[in-house]
């Protein structure tokens, strides 16, 4: 049942904000007439089909980054010719340039590195914010993602499609083929589509547009020019098949097991622009490992979403902030109460039996998104130390996620949204449903813009009466011009809660916020861009209405213009009193006074062999009775050992030296240390890539934490100070709260597109954990017992096909009129 309730004020305030912004104001484009083939090109990176020799060419780039409105000499010009048939559109492209200058890097797909490259940019619905984005590195590599102003650039989005490149003598030449199952159209009678051509010079990180883009206000979708001329096109059939096997081979612990398994990804075109993508069978054991750290804190530790299927096409679905994907298949959400003897065995993590999504737009702006996914029941795992006996109990039952999103776009700029999540559990398990109306404006000259959010929760644990929270965003800022401003509220009341689907790590909240910046566009002196902001925030809690937080800092970053290389500087000043409410785990506050932090960085220009990232940070309290200090440092150098073979290592050293906060719990009393914590962490990151079809990977994690408490501890008193009064101490406790906690994994990965859309990939990984009081122990010690822990060993090998439902009619066509 959908329960939403929104004030009528509200209401007419948004329809008085949508009529004020209006439409955008209309901007000059570039027009490019298209012409049919006769006969497809061949995709080689040669232009010497007939197709090419009487069409049209887009030429005079201009740069927009990072200066604005230059044009490059002649013989580093770009010309482009475009055609298309009954299939497909053709892009061709002469990149002049000297060969000795380019950089051509290899990397994987999808990833920009050190490489020159050439993008075509496409809108059917020629409405400034639904592009989808090709590029070609002079690599041969490619990339492609969907963009739109709400969301940015989205490359998790990925399509088939193909395309070549040719170095030669005066520059490079790329060859492109976008078939129309690619792209979402309708039917049209002398269609006018969005076009844009863009090109980077990696040397200088300078890019240029065929039509001209400012970007000092706007999104770039704005600045397309015009393709006219694609008559007699019809939508084709887009029906994808991707079936795959999967063969998983695991070691654990001197235990071996094997498992084969199979199934089949779809995405299907119902109409002209809506797609269908189901997982029919689910595998996500290939996605990559966790990066795990150990949690002091009292919110819980989330990671990035890594299965494809929940990172591809989903931009509707992050509308309102309801949805974190990683919820579907999380740890069971059931508890079991244990009796005297008993020890649980609980997975922590539900199979997710099939996952369906619907998502497209209209050519009026209408956009629809629809996300389904069922997770199966399953069960815990219950022993008697004593006597042996095992019992299993349900920790989660068959479930359902459901998301609906319906987005109306307008103005070329502007969108208001309405979603509604909802997740039912069978039996007498918690089930919640949450509802949003969002609102991103953007004004007719895209120089001011407004974002607002409106969110109810509900939820009903275990046939309980339904529990109801309400959230609010307001934010407006200024968005164009070098001097922006902005302000901004956040209100959570104490019920709010989305986490059955969505994310949201704290509640009870209403706070303000400000901020204010200066930036350039164009080089300046001895630097080619920089900005500088300032930011200011008040914070309180909604009940009891109390305040509870105040920071104010600001930030400078800057890029030289001679070496392309980059650095910034912070300052963080929180001032006076500052209540925490959430670190003592049972409302009450916890003060500390007077904090401050500063921190810099430095980032060398990537395009060198050898390059560096330095990042450190110190912070203190200055208060009575305290004696906190902490500093980080991160230390990336990377080498280019050839264009090929890319090295990144990361060091990562984080110390804190006189931290409080909670360590335990003690006849049901919040206890807090004093403590000292070291963090170390280390990892490399290789990649070798022997063409853009061939790649091998190599991801190396450890992770070292130490948290070393002060024998005597303390108690919160309600005024939020601490106290050794109670008597606890180290010696006194149920739990040593001392933590040495370590990890380490290792991804080996290669994958062969050894066809179109089609891949094999193999993987193999293994993974340590190691979590014990043993604090005194140093480094070499502690990385000695970590490797005395069982070992996890996983080798699986994945076949994935690729099957267009058009390319097997055409066979068929084929045969039939050759018979």
């Amino acid at each position: 049942m959908l329960r939403f309730i929104l004030p009528i004020r509200s209401l007419l305030l948004l329809s008085y904000l949508i009529f004020f912004f209006g439409t955008v104001s209309s901007q000059d484009k570039k027009k490019l007439n298209i012409s049919r083939a006769e006969k497809a090109p061949k995709i080689d990176g040669n232009l010497n089909d007939a197709t090419w020799r009487n069409a049209d060419f887009a030429t005079g780039f201009v740069e927009f980054e990072p200066g604005i409105g230059k044009t490059r000499p002649q013989d580093e010009r770009t010309e482009v010719k475009i055609s298309y048939d009954d299939r497909a559109i053709y892009v061709g492209a002469y990149l002049y340039d000297n060969p000795e200058k380019m950089m051509s890097q290899l990397t994987a797909r999808d990833n920009f590195g050190q490489s020159d490259f050439f993008m075509v940019v496409l809108n059917p619905n020629n409405d400034s914010q639904n592009d989808t984005q090709f590029t070609v590195f002079s690599s041969g590599q490619q990339a492609d993602a969907i963009a739109n102003p709400s969301i940015g650039t989205d490359r998790s989005w990925n399509a088939v499609w193909r395309s070549a490149v040719q170095i030669v003598d005066n520059g490079w030449v790329v060859e492109i083929e976008i078939p129309y199952r690619t792209l979402r159209f309708p039917e049209q009678e002398n269609p006018v589509w969005g076009i844009q051509f863009r090109r980077n010079f990696r040397r200088e990180r300078s890019n240029y547009s065929w039509n001209p883009i400012d970007p000092t206000k706007g999104n770039e979708g704005l600045y397309h020019g015009e393709l006219l001329g694609l008559d007699d096109i019809q939508p084709p059939v887009r029906l994808n098949l991707y079936p795959f096997s999967t063969a998983i081979l695991d070691d654990f612990n001197g235990e071996t097991t094997s498992e084969l398994r199979f199934g089949m990804d779809v995405k299907y075109g119902i109409t002209d622009n809506f797609t269908l993508d189901a997982t029919l069978i689910p595998d996500f054991s290939q996605a990559g490992f966790d990066n795990i750290v150990l949690n002091l804190g009292p919110f819980e530790q989330t990671f990035q979403e890594q299965r494809q299927f929940f990172t591809e096409g989903v931009d509707l679905f992050s509308k309102g902030g309801l949805f974190f994907s990683r919820r579907i298949g999380n740890d069971p959400t059931g508890n079991v109460d244990l009796n005297d003897n008993e020890v649980i065995n609980e997975p922590n993590e539900v199979n997710v039996l099939n996952a369906v999504k619907l998502s497209g737009r209209t050519k009026k702006g209408l956009g629809i998104g629809f996300l389904n996914a069922i997770t199966e029941k399953t069960y815990a795992s219950i022993t008697n130390t004593i006597t042996g006996e095992q019992r299993e109990e349900v920790v989660e039952p068959l479930a359902n996620y459901n998301i609906l999103v319906v987005d109306q776009q307008f103005g070329g700029n502007s969108a208001v949204s309405l979603i509604n999540t909802n997740v039912t559990r069978s039996g007498e398990f918690r089930d919640a449903n949450a509802t949003a109306l969002v609102a991103n404006l953007v004004n007719k000259s895209n120089t001011y813009r407004i974002d607002t959010e409106l969110r109810m929760s509900n939820i009903n644990d275990q046939n309980e009466d339904w529990e109801t929270g309400f959230s609010s965003f307001f934010r407006f800022r200024k968005v164009g011009g070098n001097f922006r401003y902005g302000f901004d509220h956040r209100f959570a009341d104490t019920k709010f809660d989305i986490n059955d689907m969505g994310l949201n790590l704290r509640n009870n909240r209403n706070d303000f916020g400000a901020d204010v910046s200066y930036q350039i566009f164009e080089p300046q002196g001895r630097l080619n861009s920089y900005r500088i902001n300032g930011f200011i925030n008040y914070r309180r809690l909604v009940d009891p209405s109390t305040f509870s937080r105040f920071n104010f800092g600001g930030r400078y970053r800057a890029t030289t213009r001679v070496g392309l290389d980059s650095y910034g500087f912070r300052l963080n000043v929180e001032p006076g009193k500052q209540y925490d409410f959430f670190e003592s785990r049972d409302g009450r506050p916890f003060i500390f006074e007077n904090f401050v932090s500063l921190g810099g960085n430095i980032s060398t220009n990537y395009n060198r062999v050898f390059a560096v990232d330095i990042r450190a940070n110190m912070g203190a309290l200055f208060e009575d009775g305290r004696d906190l200090f902490r500093y980080d440092i991160e230390f990336r150098p990377r080498v280019r050992v050839s264009d090929k073979l890319l090295l990144v290592y990361g060091l990562n050293f984080d110390y804190r030296n006189g931290d409080r906060g909670y360590a335990t719990r003690e006849n049901d009393e919040p206890i807090f240390g004093e403590r000292n914590r070291q963090r170390v962490t280390n990892s490399l990151r290789g990649n070798y890539n022997f063409d853009p079809f061939h790649s091998l990977g190599l991801v190396f994690r450890h992770y070292w934490d130490t948290v070393i408490y002060d024998y005597d501890l303390f108690t919160l008193l309600d005024n939020g100070r601490l106290t050794t009064a109670s008597g606890y101490n180290l010696g006194n406790l149920s739990n040593d709260p001392n933590i040495n906690f370590s990890t380490w994994n290792i991804d080996l990965s290669y994958s062969w597109q050894f066809v179109q859309g089609s891949f094999l990939t193999v993987l193999y990984r293994n993974q340590l954990f190691s979590n014990d009081e043993n604090v005194d122990d140093n480094f070499s010690e502690s990385l000695d017992l970590l490797f005395e822990q069982p070992v996890q060993h996983t080798v699986s090998v994945r076949l994935q096909y690729f099957i267009d439902w058009q390319g097997i009619k055409s066979v068929f066509k084929k045969n039939k009129t050759t018979s």
